[in-house]
């Protein structure tokens, strides 16, 4: 009985968590007067795919997608390379006051965005950078989470490793590319996993650090687009269904990988 009723409540969260993202198909599917009927109707009377072309017709949705796809390859390369380093200098090597500087990047993750925002536009200005992709991508290409994520994998990685390369003549760095990386395929692609799902969603920084519409990402595009065609209840889901199937895609292909990284989040070595 306690295995049935914790499944139940599984099915009933799991139902309560679907039924918006199925009505949102729901709506971009219905016609406008349908989208308004009372007492609404669950499957569209006649099915409008047009809907879906009308988003591309109606705003730059195109370019949309372009300016974040580049905005999360941007953020995801930089963090792989510069987390995976700054993990392996923490767990692989010694040297003064490495424990401090540990502990002060971690204390990053304490601050919150919101805070530091005003004088990171401050500097992006100062540098001529608003309104460009480097604002969108540079600031972002650091994580203090995914440092510590992939510091906590390298640990486990047996030092016999290093030894045995460094009697072989191999440098820090050929240790790094040669040994570190190749064992730490979960622990990378978790990473990817979090960084692609917070570049492709988010929202206040390229807010504040775009201003023209040739620089607008989704999540801003689909804010705007919803401000001009409030009550075209059709063409708003379309636009966010559109916005939504890149990342459900990847959530159920790499839903393995994802739940791995999970796990390795909360792993002391």
């Amino acid at each position: 009985m306690k295995r049935v009723s914790r499944h139940l409540l599984l099915i009933i969260g799991a139902f309560i968590m679907i039924v918006p993202f199925l009505w949102m198909i729901s709506t971009s599917l219905k016609s406008f007067g349908e989208s308004m009927q009372v007492p609404p109707t669950i499957i569209p009377k006649e099915w409008h795919f047009e809907n879906y072309g009308n988003v591309f017709e109606a705003v730059d949705f195109l370019k949309y997608y372009l300016n974040t796809i580049i905005l999360t390859l941007g953020r995801t390369i930089g963090q792989l390379i510069l987390c995976s380093l700054a993990a392996f200098a923490f767990a692989r090597l010694n040297f003064p006051g490495k424990n401090v500087l540990f502990i002060l990047m971690l204390s990053v993750l304490m601050v919150p965005a919101q805070v530091i925002l005003i004088p990171n536009y401050a500097t992006l200005t100062q540098l001529g950078w608003i309104d460009t992709f480097f604002a969108l991508i540079v600031p972002g290409i650091f994580s203090a989470y995914g440092t510590f994520l992939l510091r906590q994998f390298f640990m486990g990685i047996p030092k016999e490793l290093d030894e045995a390369a460094k009697i072989d003549g191999c440098s820090y760095f050929g240790i790094y590319w040669r040994i570190i990386l190749p064992n730490s395929t979960p622990a990378l692609t978790a990473l990817g996993i979090f960084t692609i799902l917070a570049a492709w969603n988010d929202f206040l920084w390229p807010l504040v650090m775009t201003n023209s519409e040739s620089m607008r990402v989704l999540s801003v595009g689909i804010s705007t687009f919803s401000g001009q065609y409030s009550t075209d209840y059709p063409l708003l889901m379309a636009g966010a269904v559109l916005s939504t199937i890149p990342m459900l895609f990847m959530f159920i292909f790499l839903q393995k990988h994802l739940l791995a990284g999970i796990a390795l989040g909360g792993v002391r070595r």
